[in-house]
């Protein structure tokens, strides 16, 4: 028995938000109702597609098979209402980018806000966390990495490169001895990541410095970025966000000067979707344009 579109859109319910009352609140259904349709689902493809687990409802390998086809029916279903509704000229639906949170924080909601412009009928979702997304279970529809991932059907683009420097408040600088080479920096507090909490190695900059010893480590930037701003400590800042923070300046920037990179990662079926794949060039064009106008305030 071939599964009603009704019945695959609780299925992604339920894979995205990994439980039934997450499900049901989207949806705006009663839980029972949700594990009620997941069954019939699962009756008619004759296997589980679920396994619960202690962190929610997990997808087996038959669920994880279904995740693709469902993504695909959603998306031709999107793109066909586009296309029959005359909005070929925008997007509409809603897309979610997942980030690292420096990017997310910094970087992303004024290009975001570019694309929004363009395309009114369309509703952005920006998912900021500190650690890699899976889009197996698709957990976004495209997320930026700093890294090229080594596994999984997905499609990788480079956006762009990035800059990052040692950086600290002027307010800092003017109350502790001064910093003329990397040498000087054992008197100093740092600022960083916690060490066991970084979840790619491109994120491990302070190795670069010689630094044994983070004083205030938070796993999200904004968080250390606040510490500098405040005068708390040094730490790495990326250059795109120093126009946003007041007061902050780099140092030893003939010592110290980090390139790292962007990526867009996307699952490989989402290739076919015209939709997906006009977003991507937008966001993709949106970020090299604004870290080249960051970096160049800086």
């Amino acid at each position: 028995m071939d599964a009603q579109w009704d019945d695959l859109k609780i299925f992604l319910a339920v894979a995205r938000r990994e439980s039934l009352s997450g499900a049901g609140r989207v949806l705006k259904i009663d839980p029972a109702t949700v594990g009620r349709r997941i069954a019939r689902l699962e009756a008619a493809y004759g296997a589980p597609l679920f396994a619960k687990s202690p962190t929610g409802y997990a997808l087996t390998d038959a669920g994880q098979r279904l995740m693709g086809h469902a993504v695909r029916v959603e998306q031709a279903i999107e793109d066909a209402a586009e296309e029959m509704m005359g909005k070929t000229g925008g997007l509409s639906g809603q897309i979610r980018i997942g980030a690292p949170d420096g990017s997310a924080n910094f970087l992303l909601p004024q290009v975001l806000e570019k694309i929004s412009d363009d395309n009114p009928d369309l509703d952005i979702q920006l998912v900021a966390l500190p650690r890699v997304f899976n889009l197996t279970r698709r957990e976004a529809d495209m997320v930026v990495a700093v890294s090229p991932p080594n596994a999984g059907r997905l499609t990788v683009q480079k956006v762009a490169d990035y800059k990052l420097h040692l950086a600290a408040s002027r307010k800092y600088l003017e109350k502790y001895p001064p910093i003329n080479t990397l040498a000087d920096l054992s008197g100093h507090r740092i600022v960083g990541y916690i060490p066991d909490m970084i979840f790619d190695k491109e994120l491990d900059y302070l190795s670069e410095t010689g630094v044994e010893r983070v004083n205030l480590a938070s796993n999200s930037v904004s968080v250390q970025i606040n510490w500098v701003r405040q005068g708390s400590g040094i730490g790495i800042v990326h250059d795109f966000a120093i126009p946003w923070t007041q007061g902050i300046e780099k140092i030893l920037t003939d010592e110290i000067s980090l390139t790292r990179s962007f990526y867009l990662v996307r699952h490989a079926d989402d290739r076919r979707l015209e939709r997906l794949n006009r977003f991507a060039a937008a966001l993709v064009e949106g970020m090299r344009h604004e870290v080249a106008r960051l970096e160049a305030l800086t």
